[in-house]
């Protein structure tokens, strides 16, 4: 008892450690005083991902054309003000992409790139709400576990992506990502309009291409701080390089299954069947021949020595 009440006590030791050299500019946003919330809204979010299937097993699906158009609106706009507020105040502010370090000050520009890196932090508790919709529309196939790991932990690290580096180099990975994520709900929208909008949808392979080349940048713009020996803290690099290596790599085994193992499948299917179209008029021509002579031959060698 005492050994685990000693854990305990070192670890609350250590999370006020790391509380003092936190960004003092967040800490009374909403969400940002414990992590508590975000943990038991992560948790939440894994208790639907588990029990809800189960629950829409013996009902219809739903539709929500309507409400689906909305949300997929709402999130290109939200991405799209992440992208606009970091691009002008990372201009106004002179941000640097090589090394930028954090400011914690009250500039304007610097104030308002933590407030939309906030927005950013909230955007993928917002955009938990897909795995909510693919459930309700029974879309379980879509449940996989590249889906739920990067839902489920892009809104815990951004919690404390913001509790202690809102800015500095964490500015680029932010929007960067929201650039893609404006061009991926825009796909989402159009495609929730109906099929009358689905021939503009051809682009999708190059989605994932756009989320891979994402993932590359943030390595070498992560690496290339660590070796200019950037003003930024060094363990949020670390642990960036670590995430960034289990998500590249299930994205990267969803890319070749998805596009190029499918494209193979039929090119295989295809010579498959011409090798057994071949096979089978080769067979047929043979042994049509060999019956054919051998038929002829017996025949016409019974008919001679009837006639003699």
């Amino acid at each position: 008892m005492e050994v685990v009440q000693d854990t305990v006590s070192h670890i609350s030791e250590a999370y006020e450690g790391f509380v003092a050299i936190s960004d003092p500019r967040v800490s009374d946003w909403l969400l940002m005083e414990s992590p508590l919330p975000t943990i038991v809204i992560t948790l939440v979010y894994l208790l639907m991902v588990y029990w809800g299937p189960k629950v829409m097993k013996s009902r219809e699906p739903f539709e929500l054309k309507g409400v689906m158009m909305i949300y997929n609106l709402g999130c290109v706009v939200l991405s799209l003000y992440i992208v606009v507020e970091c691009i002008y105040c990372g201009y106004m502010a002179e941000y640097n992409v090589q090394c930028q370090p954090v400011s914690y000050s009250d500039n304007q520009y610097e104030v308002r790139i933590a407030k939309a890196m906030w927005w950013f932090y909230f955007s993928k508790c917002i955009e938990m709400l897909d795995t909510f919709f693919f459930i309700v529309r029974k879309k379980n196939s879509q449940l996989s576990f590249l889906h739920v790991y990067h839902h489920a932990s892009m809104f815990l690290l951004w919690w404390i992506g913001v509790k202690w580096v809102a800015g500095g180099q964490s500015w680029f990975g932010a929007l960067m990502n929201s650039f893609i994520h404006f061009i991926m709900y825009s796909y989402y929208f159009l495609s929730a309009c109906g099929p009358l909008f689905h021939k503009y949808l051809w682009w999708k392979r190059y989605l994932t291409q756009l989320q891979l080349t994402q993932f590359f940048i943030g390595f070498a713009h992560c690496i290339q701080s660590l070796y200019f020996d950037c003003d930024f803290p060094k363990w949020m690099h670390y642990a960036l390089l670590i995430y960034a290596t289990s998500i590249t790599t299930l994205f990267f085994n969803f890319y070749i299954h998805a596009y190029i193992k499918r494209e193979r499948l039929p090119k295989l299917e295809s010579m498959t069947c011409m090798r057994t179209t071949a096979q089978g008029d080769t067979n047929g021509n043979v042994n049509g021949s060999a019956k054919s002579t051998h038929n002829g031959s017996m025949n016409g060698h019974i008919e001679n020595k009837k006639s003699k």
